[in-house]
């Protein structure tokens, strides 16, 4: 991930230059699909952001939602947050701190927690490889212990 004083180039320049060189085109729908998720606080679903969508006066099927994240996650803008059970959620990454997420399977609730010892095994782990760490994710998925 880029540091703190990096300036980024704005996620619609971002998105738009993926969909160029995929031969795609960043339409009306597109565009306000990305601006909704930017709106949206931590993890979304593909349902909820439909809704959302529509509730702005968009007319969009499922499938352009579907179609769209995926784009957008090639893209490196958004990530996939697999739940048990084949439920999905989604989150804006672009641009931000390398978390590690802790994740209830049982309440769906999401902590993001830092640890300074896991940034510095990354970036150890790259020097030794001679690369760079654009960035990480780890998603621990946890149950309340019974007491």
């Amino acid at each position: 991930m880029p540091d703190d004083a990096e300036i980024l180039p704005p996620l619609c320049a971002v998105f738009r230059q993926h969909l160029k060189k995929a031969g795609h085109k960043y339409t009306p729908e597109r565009a306000h699909i990305l601006d909704t998720i930017i709106n949206l606080d931590g993890l979304f679903e593909a349902d909820t952001l439909l809704e959302s969508v529509r509730s702005d006066g968009y007319s969009v099927s499922k499938a352009t939602i579907y179609r769209t994240l995926k784009l957008l996650e090639e893209a490196g803008i958004v990530q996939r947050v697999p739940f048990e059970h084949e439920q999905v959620h989604y989150q804006l990454v672009y641009g931000k701190k390398a978390n590690t997420l802790l994740i209830d399977v049982a309440t769906g609730e999401v902590e993001a927690v830092e640890i300074p010892e896991l940034l510095e095994l990354r970036d150890r782990l790259c020097r030794e490889r001679g690369v760079v760490a654009e960035g990480h994710r780890l998603q621990i998925f946890v149950r309340r212990a019974a007491t």
